[in-house]
């Protein structure tokens, strides 16, 4: 549970980057076993087809296959089985696998919607204690009359370091004869009224179900604005509407943004994406010098640095620090791969990358003012973007949407925006509000390969699509580029990326070859749920694509509310004063320093020396967000 994106159609398409190895795959391998050199299509005895992993090993024993990682503590089987129904095929799988986790029983079992050429998916969580520091996780697919069980396990520090390559490996996942839907090549239907109305009530259904107070959404066709507005409402037990212009934080879609400030200083040959880092900016220092040397421009954002995340200590140190010391935290980390090795998310890398660019236009200005400052002259201004701001007074003073997520019980509660100030002074990596209306010009700006509604090149095509380039795989027919995703989706290639907050969850999406986009933005935790099935919807829509959004919303929200409820179980809220009496007032962590433990009220809190302040009862809110 705890592992638990004003021009004319042909210049739209010009915008268009290909999609690297994409290429028909050979035939699957029934025999291979040994470390893959390359990633490789394999089949099991049975024919269900797995693409395999470069530098993982395979063991083939009857009608299972066993992926084992690199680290040799984290492992994915995929096991062919007749059975009665999918939990006991789990629990027969888990049998012939064994392992410590064998006889563990599930801590949830839940049906998801028939996928991918499975006439039937069933997918178990496991509840592993918390000084395991790993995950388990079981699914069972049917097809026909055969089951195939996909089980993974490992520590989570493995399952973190390999989650492109892992998340490849399940994906691909599919019967011998499975046929993927392709709209390749196809005409999509005008987004008029009638289509806008079909993504509006999908909206407004998808949020009722998933528990999503408000949502803020915009499309784009050809390139041009075609609606902009809002549905549900800003804070729950309110009345006041999300409309085109209600402030979201968009967290890590600001990334790209600071990418296109890096993308003009390139067009003014203030810097070179292959340039060393340390030559612009010579203060900038990772774990060792060798590894600061290797770093160029255009690895601040790239996510293939081999550097891992340093969450735990922006979200503890923001009151002290400063976008000098959101630099400085990275002079504590190496990397745990080689460069272009593995996908690999650091979130100061990216601030670093909008502070190092910033400063290269006012050299003299703090790096937090000089960012603000360049970023509304170089970018929002000329946008068009006048409510987008990372200023967090001035957005929760203007129309603004409030976070909310779901507490054990399946309810849904405002959340206190305080431990979103934590992103402060990391802002580049994610730390923007923006609004629909605003949100969906920065869109217009990438399909229209850098010009903007009036005519004027702000940024060059080729730096503009510089960030689009793939810098390393992020998982099945899926890049990263320098603060933007690609990915191609049932033969359609989308340019995209996400952000996650507490309480706030977004997307934008562009399809290059026909300058249909749109960007989404909720104001909960549970928006997580709309993001993927949004764009399913919309090709859907475009394309006449099978039903399946609305019931990925609805299968996904009954397991979290399983999920939650389960933990529940395992829960005591307020804690027992008895209990908390036992904990120790201080603690010393590794990354953090001291950590004191202090009794307000009935919670009980952790934190930093300097203090902050509890989270309220029962709120769940501490899911994974990658920004």
């Amino acid at each position: 549970m705890r592992i638990n994106q004003l021009i004319c159609v042909a210049a739209a398409a010009a915008a268009a980057v290909p999609f690297p190895g994409l290429a028909a795959e050979p035939a699957p391998s029934s025999s291979f076993a040994g470390k893959l050199d390359a990633n490789q299509a394999l089949a099991s005895a049975a024919g269900t087809r797995v693409t395999g992993v470069k530098d993982w090993r395979v063991r083939r024993d009857g009608n299972m296959m066993v992926f084992d990682a690199p680290e040799n503590d984290a492992r994915l089987a995929v096991v062919d089985l007749p059975a009665t129904d999918g939990a006991a095929a789990i629990k027969d799988a888990w049998a012939r696998l064994g392992g410590k986790h064998a006889a563990l029983a599930p801590q949830t079992v839940t049906a998801a919607p028939a996928r991918t050429g499975w006439d039937e998916r069933v997918i178990a969580e496991y509840d592993i204690p918390a000084e395991e520091i790993s995950t388990v996780q079981a699914s069972a697919l049917r097809h026909g009359a055969t089951w195939t069980v996909v089980i993974l396990e490992g520590s989570d520090a493995t399952l973190g370091k390999r989650g492109a390559g892992i998340g490849q490996m399940r994906s691909s996942v599919v019967p011998a004869d499975y046929t993927p839907e392709s709209f390749a090549g196809r005409k999509p239907h005008p987004l008029d009224a009638a289509r806008v109305a079909q993504l509006r009530a999908f909206l407004a259904q998808a949020m009722q179900d998933a528990g999503v107070p408000g949502v803020g959404f915009a499309l784009l066709e050809n390139g041009k604005i075609v609606y902009e507005g809002g549905v549900g409402v800003r804070e729950l037990g309110k009345p006041a509407p999300v409309d085109a212009n209600t402030l979201f934080m968009a967290a890590s879609n600001t990334k790209g943004m600071s990418t296109l400030l890096l993308a003009t200083l390139a067009d003014q040959g203030k810097l070179r994406w292959d340039e060393p880092v340390s030559q612009l900016y010579p203060p900038f220092k990772l774990g060792s010098a060798a590894v600061t040397a290797q770093v160029l421009v255009k690895h601040l954002v790239c996510a293939c640095t081999g550097l891992p995340r340093q969450d735990m200590e922006w979200l503890f140190e923001y009151r002290h620090t400063s976008a000098l010391g959101s630099l400085a935290l990275l002079a504590k980390n190496s990397p745990t791969s080689g460069f272009g090795e593995l996908y690999q998310y650091n979130n100061l890398m990216a601030a670093a990358a909008g502070y190092i660019g910033a400063h290269l236009v006012y050299p003299k200005m703090e790096l937090g003012k000089a960012y603000d400052k360049a970023m509304q002259e170089r970018v929002f201004t000329p946008l068009g973007m006048n409510d987008t701001t990372f200023d967090m007074a001035r957005a929760l003073r203007a129309n603004h949407a409030s976070p909310h997520g779901m507490t054990f019980d399946s309810e849904l509660h405002v959340l206190r925006n305080n431990l979103n100030n934590a992103v402060y002074p990391h802002r580049p990596a994610g730390g923007v509000w923006t609004s629909a209306h605003d949100f969906i010009r920065y869109v217009q700006l990438e399909a229209n390969a850098g010009m903007l509604p009036n005519g004027k090149q702000l940024v060059s095509r080729e730096n503009l699509l510089m960030r689009r380039q793939p810098q390393v795989s992020s998982g099945l027919d899926k890049t990263y580029g320098m603060g933007l995703s690609n990915e191609r989706l049932a033969g359609i290639d989308v340019v995209l990326h996400g952000g996650s907050l507490f309480g706030y969850k977004s997307n934008f999406y562009l399809m290059p070859e026909t300058g249909v986009g749109a960007v989404l933005l909720t104001n909960s935790d549970e928006g997580q749920l709309l993001l993927k099935p949004f764009l399913r919807r919309l090709l859907e829509v475009l394309y006449d694509g099978k039903a399946e959004a609305a019931d990925d919303v609805r299968s996904a929200a009954a397991r979290n509310a399983a999920g939650l409820g389960a933990q529940a179980k395992t829960m005591l809220m307020p804690a027992d004063p008895a209990i908390g009496a036992t904990l120790a007032a201080r603690y010393r962590n590794a990354e953090l320093g001291d950590v004191w433990i202090r009794h307000q009220g009935k919670e009980w809190c952790s934190m930093p020396a300097n203090g902050t302040a509890c989270s309220p009862p029962g709120a769940a809110t501490m899911a994974a967000f990658p920004w």
